[in-house]
């Protein structure tokens, strides 16, 4: 639980969410180290880097925040080629012409490993907050479980194809955005279906009646960086054609109520 104790120890009113909301702008960072959220053998340069940029935006996104700007913090061996550091540039460049944000600067500094933070800056006239209310349905976008598979797979020395989500994640960019007015509270599911639960279930003061049976394999698996939310169930239809529209999978499994809820998992941190 250090990452939860260390962040008690930030007074700030705008810690909670997936990003901060300030003034019609919402800023995000995430952090992807080597040894730590990826081993070089399990990726391309270029993929380490668009990986990267994807985890970031999947915060500006469950915010329903269009990226505007992007700051990269980058540490590298010695040992890189300028051909190695022109891939891992590749990368970069490759998402923010994707999703059409601009990169504006940052650092760079020598390390041991490859070292990537990124600070997002995104627009937002409606941003969803993890902010839920009672009597709602909950639901996630998608299939979950496979980033689990997938990892265990590689730390056992096999394989896994390029599709993995593991290796690049599918964001539900179009999704969101189409059906943001229609959903009450949001985040990715970026530590397991369980343990967003539980931040949702804190911030909102609510648990939940479960409508469907979640596996543990699923409801543990981290970085998935599918969509958790809540939602009136007069919207239901909505969300539902939405959902046909941009050809995203929704599995509709809870409907809060009034209690607590608490994650089963095991910390996917430290």
């Amino acid at each position: 639980m250090k990452e939860e104790f260390f962040i008690k120890r930030i007074n700030s009113k705008h810690i909670g969410d997936d990003g901060a909301f300030i003034d019609g702008k919402v800023y995000a960072s995430d952090s992807f180290f080597e040894d730590i959220h990826f081993k070089r053998e399990w990726f391309e340069l270029d993929e380490i880097s668009y990986k990267a940029s994807l985890v970031n935006l999947s915060d500006l996104i469950v915010m329903n925040a269009k990226p505007k700007y992007a700051l990269i913090d980058i540490g590298f061996p010695k040992s890189l080629s300028l051909h190695e550091i022109k891939l891992l540039a590749s990368g970069f460049n490759k998402a923010a012409k994707e999703f059409g944000y601009e990169i504006i600067g940052g650092d760079t500094i020598k390390n041991e490993k490859i070292a990537i933070s990124m600070t997002f800056i995104g627009e937002s006239k409606r941003p969803v907050f993890r902010k839920a209310r009672l009597n709602e349905f909950v639901a996630f976008t998608g299939d979950l479980g496979s980033v689990d598979r997938d990892l265990k797979t590689l730390l056992r020395g096999g394989k896994v194809p390029k599709t993995s989500k593991f290796i690049t994640p599918k964001l539900r960019d179009e999704f969101f955005y189409k059906a943001s007015k229609y959903i009450t509270s949001a985040c990715d599911i970026s530590d397991g279906l369980f343990k967003e639960l539980e931040r949702i279930s804190k911030i909102s003061n609510v648990g939940y009646e479960f409508l469907k049976k979640i596996p543990k394999n699923m409801g543990c698996s981290g970085e998935e960086y599918e969509i958790l939310f809540t939602f009136p169930k007069r919207n239901l239809s909505i969300i539902s054609n939405l959902a046909k529209l941009t050809k995203t999978k929704i599995t509709v499994f809870a409907v809060t109520k009034r209690g607590k809820y608490k994650s089963i998992c095991k910390e996917n941190h430290f």
